[in-house]
């Protein structure tokens, strides 16, 4: 594992999911996890790579609210420390999947995406909702 991995993943999770508590953030870990092992556009060469790629994931938008803090987050913050240990987990192979292969989600309070229109709804995970089979 690769330290960069671990770091961007669990800043992915935190920054996409703090407020959603173990599941939410198990949940976008697993969502990482399936795009990482699939062979799509939507993957990437190292988990890094799927965290961080263009417009994927809304914390790591530089326009994003929470982006500075995103950036200087470390495991004095109790989340953050969660988001490392579930990382770990999510690398080693240790986290189940409770999203049932989701490769993409979006928040239920807004506008559902044109990407979610003829894909398969998984799983409803705090206020996330969870999708596979995205063109």
């Amino acid at each position: 594992m690769k330290m960069k991995d671990k770091d961007i993943l669990a800043r992915t999770l935190w920054g996409e999911a703090r407020g959603e508590g173990r599941a939410g953030m198990e949940a976008v870990a697993a969502v990482i996890m399936n795009r990482y092992n699939a062979s799509a556009w939507y993957s990437g060469p190292t988990i890094a790579a799927v965290a961080r790629k263009k417009y994927q994931f809304s914390c790591w938008n530089p326009k994003d609210p929470n982006y500075d803090k995103l950036l200087s987050v470390d495991e004095t913050d109790p989340l953050f420390a969660l988001a490392l240990e579930i990382a770990d987990n999510a690398i080693a192979g240790k986290l189940a999947d409770p999203t049932d292969g989701a490769t993409h989600y979006f928040a239920s309070y807004i506008a559902a995406p044109d990407w979610s229109y003829g894909a398969q709804q998984t799983a409803k995970i705090g206020k996330h909702l969870f999708y596979k089979g995205v063109a």
